[in-house]
């Protein structure tokens, strides 16, 4: 799992996004191991994140159950089944505040 999660951040940094987070939630929640989010300053760069994540993890056979919202989503959000990625726009990371929800859960420090 440490290496996929590496891969990921990795993807996301690849394209320089912003202020990302990888939180444990297998403690507090049903819905996946992890949550990765992070944010992306405008819609041209939050979709090449998406697009980068999604071609660096295909490369090694992890192909998402879903993506969900689009060119013009301000929250983008990659379903892996054990590990679930929302990329934001920076607004709509500030308005639904996930790390505030989540806050139960635990910081993940992927090493390089």
């Amino acid at each position: 799992m440490n290496e996929f999660l590496k891969k990921a951040v990795q993807a996301i940094e690849d394209k320089q996004g912003q202020d990302i987070r990888v939180i444990d939630i297998r403690d507090i929640s049903v819905l996946a191991d992890y949550f990765i989010i992070a944010h992306g300053k405008n819609t041209p760069q939050i979709q090449a994140i998406v697009e980068n994540i999604d071609f660096v993890l295909s490369k090694d056979g992890h192909e998402p159950l879903s993506i969900e919202g689009g060119r013009n989503g301000g929250w983008n959000l990659m379903d892996y089944g054990h590990t679930i990625i929302h990329i934001f726009g920076v607004q709509e990371r500030l308005f639904y505040d996930l790390e505030r929800l989540w806050v139960d859960g635990k910081p993940v420090v992927v090493e390089e």
